[in-house]
């Protein structure tokens, strides 16, 4: 795959550190003259855009003439506040900043994609999986944190003899979820991206728009869709049995 340019500084300047890491921790990559991707160099811009924006809203933070920045920070917490309230429940708020950091982190992937000279990290495997899993960890710890050791009482069945059953049944649900946020977000995207990259090579001016729009509005929906199906995982797994 062609390096954007981004990559290639990163190449160029980290390129050899890198490399020795990959190295020392068995890693071989495909091509060891670059061995930074695209799709890792892309998450980078993403957490330098979101560190810019958080340091640009914290400075610009007023009670009695808030900004743009501030109204918008404050629209998306409130937003996703009010998502987690209604899935997990009032005992949501622990969670809040994760859900919030996980959707801007989620969305700015997406929406890189409609820069020129970038693409959405998420249009790549690896991308999604990383998140999946963050997650899937995240709501099984919280799970345990709540309900301490009680909390296996979920995977064995509403009566012990139904257990042997009930057992592999929600190990094999708990597993496939990682395989549903994956492929759900990397199919979504990567076919945005392509169908994107279609037109503007056949069509270089006009038509392209329409798919730009569409390609934010999967964006948006995908981010949803993440982070309403992790408030989800989390209200299942923080439940208290009564």
């Amino acid at each position: 795959m062609e390096q954007l340019w981004f990559t290639a500084l990163l190449n160029r300047l980290f390129g050899g550190p890198v490399l020795s890491l990959l190295l020392a921790l068995g890693i071989h990559p495909r091509h060891e003259a670059t061995p930074i991707s695209n799709s890792f160099a892309m998450e980078i811009v993403v957490m330098l855009l979101l560190i810019t924006f958080f340091i640009a809203v914290r400075m610009r933070l007023s009670v009695d003439r808030p900004g743009g920045l501030q109204h918008t920070m404050e629209g998306i917490e409130g937003f996703i506040g009010n998502m987690g309230e209604e899935i997990i429940g009032h005992n949501y708020h622990p969670y809040h900043s994760y859900l919030v950091a996980l959707g801007l982190f989620i969305l700015t992937c997406n929406l890189i994609g409609i820069v020129p000279s970038f693409e959405s990290p998420t249009a790549v495997p690896i991308v999604p999986l990383g998140c999946a899993l963050l997650t899937w960890f995240y709501y099984h710890f919280q799970g345990l944190r709540s309900n301490g050791l009680g909390y296996f009482k979920h995977f064995m069945g509403p009566v012990w003899w139904l257990a042997p059953l009930m057992l592999p049944i929600e190990i094999f649900s708990h597993t496939a979820r990682l395989l549903s946020l994956t492929v759900r977000l990397y199919a979504n995207m990567f076919a945005g991206e392509m169908v994107t990259l279609v037109f503007f090579s056949l069509v270089p001016l006009g038509v392209p728009i329409i798919f730009e729009g569409l390609h934010v509005g999967v964006s948006l929906i995908q981010t949803y869709i993440f982070v309403i199906l992790t408030c989800v995982y989390l209200g299942e797994a923080t439940a208290h049995e009564h």
